[in-house]
């Protein structure tokens, strides 16, 4: 017999939100412009989240929201069976923008659904069952996606009721904290490389389908790879005929200062998967751009999976009207800007002795503290109880108390500053200043 629910359960949310904490007081925003949000009771922020970090365009973007209306008004929705003139044209102007000869695209809704589309293509390809994926990364919290993602809070959660199969982890390539003892950015490189090749003979070379990696890691921590690891891994996957994925879900349409951020890394890969940016989440819309081989079993003996809202119209109207807005300014912008991240951020990390790594590309930065007399982190929600409290958090609540948002990375030993790509240098400088204060404050 089921217990009487205890407790005022009119304190309890209609509406629960994702990543809901009973004790928390989220924001209720009502509008933006730009890189700028605005509550509802007036406060004014600048959105150095790009809320999920999926906002590139910026908000109350006119040329998006016009070309998503103007779909409106000609069909709302077409079967994602059926073909779609506005579908057609965004797949066609995918292809021009992606690098290398990745011609051909399938469509989704949501990051995750992309990275398991992507899977689901690998395995049908090579035969091999599993993927290779490493800690400290995110890939997405449905079943499938869970499983790939390196962030123990994620795939514990999925998990608990039913394991899932078919992946396999292996260290970062991370310069902090290191799961290497090198001394230079090149040995990182090549411990690491030839650490994942430890790991591909140890699985089975035969049983692997490919390897899927985030170019510069997002919501785990915005850690690019040292010089030369994607070109490693790369030569990895054609000695033992495995796929390479990258999952741009995050880093893709201008996050990184250029339209993929595997094009950073000057490495082909097989697959990308992307979401978020595509549209600047003015709808949701995911997928995969594939070598023509890779989906050419699809094209012959056709595909029994689908999606209702794959590819939905207004979504790719969306889409369309968000590529041309990157191109005309908003990549450049990020270029432009980028070194003010890097050096405002670095001048921090030298003045905080807490500030203990800040790392990043284009307009994707972490910055991690910890304690400098333990080396570790203030607090880790990994083996850490409840009972410890994280300065961390106060950084995060000291930057919105001075109108700034920014995520809290996974795990929460770190922060992570990912602004829309119109983001000025003044306000890069005005949150910069900011975080000064909280760090200051915080400590």
């Amino acid at each position: 017999m089921l217990e009487e629910p205890t407790g005022n359960q009119e304190e309890i949310p209609t509406t629960i939100p994702h990543w809901y904490d009973p004790d928390g007081s989220p924001l209720t925003l009502e509008s933006g412009d730009g890189a700028t949000v605005v509550d509802d009771d007036g406060g004014e922020y600048l959105d150095f989240a790009s809320q999920l970090y999926c906002v590139n365009a910026g908000h109350g973007n006119q040329q998006i929201i016009d070309a998503m209306t103007e779909q409106l008004a000609q069909i709302q929705y077409v079967s994602s069976s059926k073909h779609s003139p506005v579908r057609s044209e965004l797949g066609d102007r995918l292809v021009e923008i992606a690098p290398g000869d990745l011609s051909n695209v399938m469509f989704s809704v949501t990051g995750s659904e992309a990275n398991e589309l992507a899977v689901q293509l690998a395995r049908n390809h090579t035969g091999g069952s599993k993927i290779l994926t490493r800690w400290r990364s995110y890939h997405g919290s449905t079943y499938g996606a869970g499983s790939l993602t390196g962030d123990p809070e994620t795939r514990a959660l999925v998990e608990s009721h039913a394991a899932t199969t078919g992946s396999a982890k292996f260290l970062p390539a991370m310069s902090h904290p290191s799961p290497f003892n090198a001394d230079s950015p090149e040995e990182l490189a090549e411990l690491a490389a030839d650490h994942l090749e430890f790991v591909i003979r140890n699985e089975d070379p035969d049983s692997i389908a490919a390897i899927m990696l985030e170019p510069v890691a997002g919501s785990s921590g915005g850690y690019p790879a040292p010089p030369g690891y994607f070109a490693r891994v790369r030569e990895l996957c054609d000695k033992y005929d495995i796929l390479l994925i990258a999952d741009e879900v995050i880093t893709g349409f201008g996050r990184c200062g250029e339209w993929f951020g595997i094009e950073t890394e000057d490495v082909e890969p097989d697959m990308i998967t992307f979401a978020k940016g595509l549209t600047s989440s003015y709808a949701p819309l995911a997928g995969v751009l594939a070598r023509p081989e890779l989906v050419s079993g699809v094209q012959e003996d056709g595909f029994d999976l689908g999606q209702t809202f794959g590819g939905h119209p207004v979504g790719c109207a969306a889409g369309l009207a968000a590529i041309d807005v990157y191109e005309n300014g908003q990549i450049d912008n990020v270029r432009e800007n980028a070194s003010l991240f890097e050096d405002g951020l670095a001048e921090l990390e030298s003045q905080y002795d807490v500030v203990a790594d800040a790392r990043g590309r284009g307009y994707l930065w972490g910055v991690a503290f910890e304690d400098p007399a333990t080396g570790e982190p203030f607090y880790d929600p990994r083996v850490d109880g409840d009972d410890v409290e994280n300065p961390v958090s106060d950084v995060v609540s000291g930057l919105e108390d001075r109108g700034v948002l920014v995520g809290t990375g996974r795990p929460a030993t770190q922060i992570l500053l990912s602004p829309p790509l119109c983001t000025t240098a003044e306000e890069i400088e005005t949150v910069l200043d900011a975080l000064d204060a909280a760090i200051a404050d915080a400590f």
